[in-house]
């Protein structure tokens, strides 16, 4: 993923392409919340902690006239979308400390 994303740094917006989903593909939405729980959870926690994300599915039925589902697809309603979430993955992998747009 990162030498795709690295691979189109000179692209214009438009032909850029956003290969960070490609990471999550792999993953079922409760596997996803499993682990977020895990990694939010401190040894000292007694109680069990679990995050709950409504699907992308049901969101649609509940927002129907509202197109925001980008932050949780990656599917970005702007070319420029694609970009920012390349570098800021970019910005991860190379341990940068580093806003991506």
């Amino acid at each position: 993923v990162y030498a795709k994303c690295k691979a189109q740094e000179s692209f214009k917006d438009t032909d850029v392409v956003n290969y960070v989903t490609a990471i999550y593909e792999p993953f079922q939405p409760q596997e996803v919340s499993d682990k977020i729980s895990e990694m939010l959870s401190s040894p000292g926690i007694k109680a069990e902690v679990k995050i709950i994300f409504q699907t992308v599915e049901d969101l649609h039925i509940a927002c129907p006239k509202n197109l925001g589902d980008w932050y949780f697809t990656g599917d970005y309603p702007t070319p420029g979308g694609n970009r920012v979430v390349n570098r800021a993955f970019m910005n991860f992998y190379e341990g940068k400390d580093a806003r991506a747009y």
